[in-house]
């Protein structure tokens, strides 16, 4: 049997790895991805502010795949054929090489089982102006985190100089999400600032399409703190106030030029925000893939919700706000159309966002995208392929490996600044993802296990992790023990 795993993120790895561990030789695990490195997201962080070079957060896949007896191709997924065609039994996903030495070159790769884990395309064509190259920079890739750095410094060689600079960091699109990595980022300039005593030179905003600063698009959470119960609004604020970091929230940004940038805010006015240097996330969507039936014709939207994110065993149906429930979210992340296909991480569809949809008096929609990052990524990639290995070897189709993220909970650890002796690092744990209302009216999360802190441990253990991921994405001893 031959399973295709397309894409080689967080969950894609994790799935390939897994899926080989359990099938062993007997059966084929292909791995299908455009880039020629496994990068941990996470550290892009540093990279960004120079505390990391890039090539301390990625390692090269073929070494680690040849390794593992896993088929690697560099190359991008353009096509799905679930029913195969006229020269094709099997189901085959069309892909196109992007290696310098085939670069351009199409190839049919037939499958048994396809795990689609292609990740978001990073959408910044959706806000004009927005992205390197443009008016601003980024941080969701090593090369974008390393060009940031570049031009970080010369804002910063600036004030050196006695000239006041201003930095604008959050998201650059009204229905952005990853606020939690933007907002890692403008806590980490806070700190190289500080640490360069140039603070009463820099102006910091935020500015994020969230309804209160913490949402985080996952409708915010209470978390115990100290003893105390306190609200992610409470928290943020703090944390921004305590590093003279000012907010905009409620904004959608609807174009960058240079220097400035164009908002809305829910109230239905338009604004300006005036910058020298700008890291705005843009909006995600899914990869430009399509899929044909069996005689050619277009069923990219039974495959795909209109966002280009896969759909999976969720509920899809059109509810009010009010209406939406854990249950609605996906446990297999298994095909409704065809049940050898999965999607994995950030490329499966959300059935709802989880924080409260705003629009604002002109219709715009300006509200957070739920997150699928991290712990859940990692999660589902894993699931999904103990599911598929086990219905190879019984022959059948059986789903005893479930993840909901209205159950699952996950961990997250927030960089404050890097350094060994002053940095700082905000750890929150949230269980659920999705809040249950029901199961936990109060909170809408289980109060126990969700908890907050920040202080030098933190960052000492985000460090701690960047070795233990990559150590586990390497497939050194024991790599499987290191959880999710």
């Amino acid at each position: 049997m031959k399973v295709v795993v397309l894409g080689a993120g967080v969950s894609g790895h994790t799935a390939a790895a897994f899926l080989k561990k359990k099938l062993g030789k007997k059966h084929e695990v292909v791995v299908v991805t455009p880039s020629q490195y496994y990068q941990w997201v996470p550290s892009n962080i540093w990279v960004g502010v120079g505390k990391m070079t890039v090539d301390q957060v990625r390692f090269k896949l073929e070494k680690v795949y040849n390794r593992w007896d896993i088929d690697y191709k560099q190359a991008k997924a353009m096509a799905i054929f679930p029913e195969g065609d006229s020269t094709h039994e099997k189901g085959f996903v069309e892909i196109s090489y992007t290696s310098e030495t085939k670069r351009g070159e199409t190839e049919r790769v037939e499958y048994d089982f396809l795990v689609n884990a292609t990740g978001p395309k990073l959408n910044f064509e959706a806000t004009e102006g927005l992205g390197p190259g443009k008016n601003s920079v980024s941080v969701c890739s090593f090369d974008h985190a390393a060009h940031a750095w570049e031009e970080l410094q010369k804002s910063i060689g600036l004030m050196k100089q006695g000239k006041k600079q201003r930095f604008l960091i959050g998201t650059g699109h009204p229905g952005a999400t990853c606020q939690g990595a933007a907002f890692e980022y403008a806590l980490n300039i806070a700190f190289e600032i500080k640490q360069r005593k140039l603070s009463h030179l820099a102006e910091i905003t935020w500015i994020s399409n969230e309804y209160e600063v913490g949402d985080f698009g996952m409708g915010g959470a209470f978390v115990k703190r100290g003893g105390y119960i306190t609200s992610t609004k409470v928290f943020t604020e703090s944390v921004f106030a305590e590093n003279n970091i000012k907010w905009i929230k409620r904004a959608g940004v609807k174009k960058v030029e240079p220097g400035v940038a164009h908002y809305e805010t829910l109230d239905g006015e338009m604004h300006t925000a005036e910058f020298d240097f700008a890291m705005l996330i843009p909006a995600f969507s899914g990869q430009d893939i399509k899929a044909f039936n069996k005689t050619g014709e277009d069923i990219t939207s039974t495959l795909f919700a209109p966002n280009k994110f896969m759909k999976v065993d969720a509920d899809y149906t059109p509810k009010a706000f009010e209406e939406w429930s854990v249950a609605d979210w996906p446990q297999t992340y298994q095909s409704p159309a065809y049940e050898n296909i999965y999607a994995a991480g950030i490329a499966f569809a959300p059935p709802h966002p989880i924080s409260k949809p705003m629009k604002s008096v002109n219709g715009t929609m300006i509200s957070p995208a739920p997150p699928r990052t991290g712990m859940p990524s990692g999660v589902t990639g894993k699931i999904i392929a103990q599911n598929i290995a086990e219905s190879i070897k019984s022959g059948k189709i059986e789903h005893h490996h479930k993840a909901s993220m209205g159950k699952m909970g996950a961990a997250c650890i927030v960089s404050a600044g890097y350094s060994m002796t002053k940095g700082l690092g905000a750890t929150m744990t949230v269980s659920p993802v999705v809040p249950d209302w029901e199961k936990y009216p109060e909170w809408g999360r289980d109060i126990k296990q969700t908890v907050g802190e920040i202080g030098l441990a933190g960052h000492w253990i985000k460090l701690f992790l960047h070795y233990m991921f990559l150590h586990k994405a390497k497939g050194y001893p024991f790599w499987w023990l290191v959880p999710e």
